[in-house]
Order: C-alpha cells, then sequence, then structure tokens
C-alpha cells in the first residue's frame, strides 16, 4: 500500500510541477545532491571522432551544479569531478572512488550523467538507469559499440558473486527503490517536455549505483553515434537544454521527498495517541493490582511452598529435554532481503503478498524472504521463471526451517 501511495505522490508531483517557476518557493526536501560526470581522464567512455563522452557529460554537469546552487538556497552540492581527471588507477577504482564521494558526503541523491552510443547510427533518445536485473539485462548488452562501458556493469557469470549481489540488489530496492524510481519518472518527464525521444527507465547492474548508499541514477543524454544528436549535446544550446530538464527533475523530486516525508511524519503522529493509550491504561492497572495486594497472601505462599515439619521434601521428577529433530534440506526462492523485519502482507511482495516466508541469516541483511519451498535445486529452479516475471532479481537458496544455510 505505502509502495503505490509514494508512486502516486511521484507522479501527481511531477505532473504538476512541470514549470520550473511554479517550484520556486518551495522547500527543498534534499540538503545534499551529488552529481557525477561520467568518466574522465585516461577514462574517455565512449567516443566519435574526436569527441569524448567525458567532455559532454562533465560539460552538462557543471551547467547543473550552477542551476541547483543559484536555484535551490541551502542545499549542498558535491561534484565527482569539476575537471577532466580519473578517479583511480583502474576503472574499477575510479567507478568506486565516485561512490566513496558521494557516501562520504552524506549525499541523498546521486546523479550520474553518461552518454549513448551503438553501432547502428540511427539509435537516438534519452533514457534512465536505476539499479536493478531484468531477464533482458541479466547478460551483457551485446549491441554496445565500446567493449571499455562494459566495466560499468557488475560481472554476473560467477553464480557465489551473482547470489550475494541479488541479494544486495534487494535491500536496495527495498530501502532506496521508490525514491530511484521517483527521480528516474521526474527526469524522463522532463527530457519528454523539452521534446526529447524517450527510450523508457531501465534497471542495470551498475557497479556505480550498486556502491552508492542513497537513491541514484544514471541517465543517458543522447547517442552520441548519432549525427544530429551528437551535435545537439556539442552545442551551448543543447548543453543548457539537458542541464534545465535535469535541474526541473530533481526539484520535482525534492518536493516528492519533502510530500513523502510530511506524509510519513503525519501518519506516525495519527498513530501514536492510539499506541500510547493502552499502555498507559494496563501501567495503571497494573500499579493498582501492586497496591491492593495483600500482605497476607504471599506470606501463605511462602508457607505453603516449604514443605511440612518432619517430612521429607519429594524431589520433582526430572526431564531429559529432547533433542530437536534435524530439519531437512529444502530450496527457497529468495525475492528480498531486508535489514528489518518487513511484514508477510506487505505491498513490496506484491503478487506473492502474504505468500512468502521469513527466513534467518547471518550478515548485513539478515531477514531473507522467500516463496516456496521444495525439495531439491532443479525443482526450485523449474519455478524461477515464473517467480522472475514479478521479482527480476530471484534466485534459489537452500534452507533447513527458517534458516538460510550456504
Amino acid at each position: 500500500m505505502r509502495g503505490r501511495f509514494l508512486a502516486a505522490v511521484a507522479f501527481a508531483l511531477c505532473a504538476v510541477l512541470m514549470n520550473g517557476a511554479q517550484a520556486e518557493n518551495i522547500a527543498p526536501g534534499l540538503k545534499v545532491i551529488v552529481l557525477d560526470a561520467g568518466h574522465g581522464g585516461k577514462f574517455p567512455g565512449a567516443h566519435y571522432g574526436k569527441v569524448y563522452e567525458k567532455d559532454l557529460t562533465l560539460a552538462v554537469v557543471l551547467r547543473l551544479g550552477r542551476l541547483i546552487e543559484q536555484g535551490m538556497p541551502g542545499v549542498k552540492v558535491v561534484y565527482t569531478r569539476k575537471t577532466d581527471k580519473e578517479l583511480g588507477a583502474t576503472l574499477l577504482d575510479d567507478l568506486q572512488a565516485r561512490a566513496d564521494i558521494a557516501n562520504g558526503a552524506g549525499g541523498e541523491l546521486f546523479v550520474s550523467v553518461h552518454v549513448n552510443a551503438a553501432a547502428a547510427t540511427s539509435a537516438r533518445g534519452v533514457e534512465t538507469l536505476i539499479m536493478g536485473e531484468t531477464p533482458k539485462e541479466q547478460r551483457y548488452n551485446e549491441n554496445a559499440l565500446y567493449e571499455s562501458n562494459r566495466e560499468d556493469l557488475i560481472d554476473m557469470s560467477d553464480e557465489r558473486t551473482a547470489a550475494i549481489v541479488r541479494a544486495y540488489i534487494q535491500n536496495l530496492q527495498f530501502t532506496y527503490g521508490e525514491y530511484s524510481m521517483a527521480m528516474a519518472r521526474c527526469i524522463q518527464s522532463r527530457y519528454g517536455k523539452a521534446g526529447r525521444h524517450l527510450r523508457g527507465i531501465k534497471p542495470q547492474l551498475l557497479r556505480v549505483l550498486y556502491a552508492t548508499d542513497m537513491p541514484g541514477v544514471l541517465t543517458e543524454i543522447g547517442f552520441m553515434s548519432n549525427q544530429q544528436e551528437l551535435a545537439y549535446m556539442k552545442s551551448d544550446k543543447g548543453q543548457n537544454e539537458i542541464a534545465r530538464s535535469l535541474y526541473q527533475a530533481i526539484r520535482n523530486y525534492s518536493v516528492y521527498v519533502l510530500g513523502t516525508r510530511m506524509a510519513e511524519e503525519e501518519q506516525a503522529a495519527a498513530a501514536k495517541p492510539a499506541a500510547e493509550q493502552p499502555a498507559e491504561k494496563s501501567a495503571g492497572k497494573a500499579a493498582e493490582k501492586s497496591v491492593e495486594k495483600p500482605a497476607a497472601k504471599s506470606a501463605e505462599k511462602t508457607a505453603a511452598a516449604q514443605p511440612a515439619e518432619g517430612k521429607a521434601a519429594t524431589a520433582a521428577p526430572v526431564r531429559t529435554p529432547e533433542r530437536p529433530a534435524v530439519q531437512p534440506l529444502r530450496y527457497t526462492i529468495q525475492v528480498m532481503a531486508s535489514a528489518s523485519s518487513v511484514p508477510l502482507a506487505s505491498a513490496q511482495f506484491r503478487a506473492y503478498r502474504g505468500k512468502v516466508k521469513e527466513y534467518a541469516a547471518e550478515g548485513r541483511f539478515p531477514y531473507k524472504y522467500g516463496v516456496g519451498e521444495y525439495g531439491t535445486r532443479e525443482a526450485a529452479q523449474r519455478k524461477l521463471a515464473e517467480v522472475r516475471k514479478v521479482f527480476p532479481g530471484a534466485f534459489v537458496v537452500a534452507c533447513r526451517g527458517t534458516q538460510i544455510v550456504k
């Protein structure tokens, strides 16, 4: 229910606040925004002729940062880079460094700007990526023109690594998924208003989003392999329009965050008196009982507990505790992992609401949720495709009773 409520709030706010001037007097719901200009230095990203992705992304991010600093007073803008430089010796180190900057700054929103490229010069449009996985994204994009860009994605070829990553993704989606999706919708909405061709919102296993502990998106601002879009992204007009679209999207998202926060506070305030009242009553009754309780009764009980004079106390029979039966090894399809317990009837479980089982496990996210239990891994694998229609990141794990086992 909460997920649908927040999605409705996001949609309504993005629809209403289409004019940047309308949002000028609205208090910000964000304090720290991290802007990431994709690539840099010896990692140029995609390139076409003498034009490099790293230069286009930096130009847009610097313009975007100035708009936020001027139009959203009280909001701190943190840049992962403001010049043409790499942030690590390897591309993996570079991506991790960007996440470290964002996490270290206490960022509340991470926006990474990139430029797309494809083998087909007719490919065009804008898209926004969020952390996640769909059956289509469970393999590398074979149409990618630049092999180096594949390092931006997490390698899921190792089964153990894939299981760990998917468990973490499930927690990210539970914690930040609604917010990341709301930001992505705001961005795509603003692109549409600017007349851009929309390619949609796509979940993808991006290293930089995986490592950031906050809502985050990666937006592809156009195809440099398309001559018209390349010319547009190189121009001052194009860079200003793209930056303006992203700025207005961030403003709309900030209002969404503020509205959501206020709604949750109101719900908590409304529920508080009802929750406190029974506690107060029960405390009062307990106090009354303790006052009314005669001291004589306590003495009677003590006397009754003592054996009669001259009689030996009869020892109570000692029972040997039964050893609990060893639970058989079974398999379930894990659909979610969380740092805190989630009600089994939560709307987060979508079509499997009320049909999941909670399991315990070690690690940062000790609460795991699975669909079904099967006697063999093969039986669980046969059901996996069906569950992935609802939870694309689902995977099979072993369990005993209510415990996930390795």
